[in-house]
Formats: structure tokens, sequence, C-alpha cells
């Protein structure tokens, strides 16, 4: 026992090693999986070596989805803003596709993190320099964050408009001829999040 917790200090263990070890387990077997004694064993020592980088369980979630914050790349917001705010945005969905297991966390629990609240200040920093007021830029982050979480936990049950093509819908002429739009799942997300940014623009 002594021996294997030794061991977990003299490899330099820190927070961010346990993140991304606790990001690695939850990507393979979900987030029911993630405890701080499966954890040690993932990372060779006991369960209360965790306990010295991250307090509790609540800690190590905001950690996980300040993994999914670091992952995408720090907006910048020029002339117009509203390409900055579009990127994000793509990215932020591709982070989330790419942890689908993290998205149900996501979508419940706000990361209230000192990392996270620092890269919220740089791209209300960057939201100014374009033009937007604080308060206006924070709105629209939130808006936009909130329409991509949602877009994919949709998604995750299966693309709402594919589920209709297979069903009879005679009776339904307009719902049959837009189920078989040109517009694949990604088309669709880009047409609703470029309605969306305009329509965030046109509002100031």
């Amino acid at each position: 026992m002594t021996a294997r917790r030794t061991r977990g200090h003299s490899v330099g263990l820190t927070r961010e090693a346990v993140l991304r070890a606790a990001l690695a387990l939850a990507d393979r077997e979900g987030l029911k999986a993630l405890s701080m004694r499966r954890l040690g064993a993932e990372l060779d020592v006991e369960a209360m070596t965790i306990y010295h980088h991250v307090p509790n369980k609540d800690a190590l979630l905001d950690g996980l989805v300040e993994q999914l914050v670091a992952a995408i790349a720090p907006p910048v917001f020029e002339t117009p803003w509203q390409d900055g705010i579009r990127r994000y945005a793509l990215d932020l969905r591709a982070a989330l596709l790419a942890h689908p297991n993290l998205v149900p966390l996501i979508a419940s629990r706000p990361a209230i993190t000192a990392q996270n609240l620092q890269t919220l200040e740089s791209a209300l920093e960057s939201l100014r320099s374009a033009g937007l007021a604080p308060a206006d830029a924070l709105d629209v982050i939130y808006a936009v964050t909130g329409f991509v979480v949602g877009q994919v936990v949709t998604a995750s049950e299966g693309d709402p408009v594919d589920q209709l093509v297979p069903l009879d819908l005679s009776g339904f002429p307009l719902l049959a001829e837009a189920a078989k739009g040109p517009r694949d799942a990604e088309a669709r997300f880009v047409f609703a999040l470029d309605a969306l940014v305009s329509g965030l623009g046109s509002t100031r």
C-alpha cells in the first residue's frame, strides 16, 4: 500500500495529469465509471493521493469541463465579430462531438473555475475590442454556447429530421417536403447557427 502511494508521488503526479486520466476514463467508459478509487487505479496510486490534487468529486467534474474548454482554440473576435463567434461555435461543437460522454455534464453543470473564468474574461475583452459592450458580449457567448450544447444533446438521440424520413408522411405534405430537404445534419447546424448569429448582430 505504502509503496504504491509513494510511487504515485515520485512520478510527479499533477492536477493536470489527474484530469487527463479522468477525461480518458470518461471517454472510454462514461461518467458512471469515474470514481476516485477507479482513477487511482488508472494512475497506479491510492485513491487518497487523488485528493491531493482534486479535493472532491465535484472538483473533478469541474476539471473535466476545464479540459474540454481548454481543447477549444481561444476565440479571437475581430470586426466583424460574427465571424469569430461562428468559429467558436464550430470549435465547441467539434470538442463536444469528440467527447460525447461529457455532453450531459456540460449541459447540466456550469463549471465556475478560475481557468474557465479567465477564458471567459479573455473572450469578453476580445469582443469588446470588436465593438461589443461587455454585457452584450456575455449574452452573445451564452446564447451561442447554449445553442451549440442543445444541438449536440438533441443529436445524441439521433438527428430529429432523419427520424422523419422513414415515416409515412403522406398526410403531411409540407413536413414530407421539408424532411427530404437538401441539407444534411451538419449543414442544418450551420444554417441555424448563421440565423442565430445574424439575429444577435441585428439587435445592436
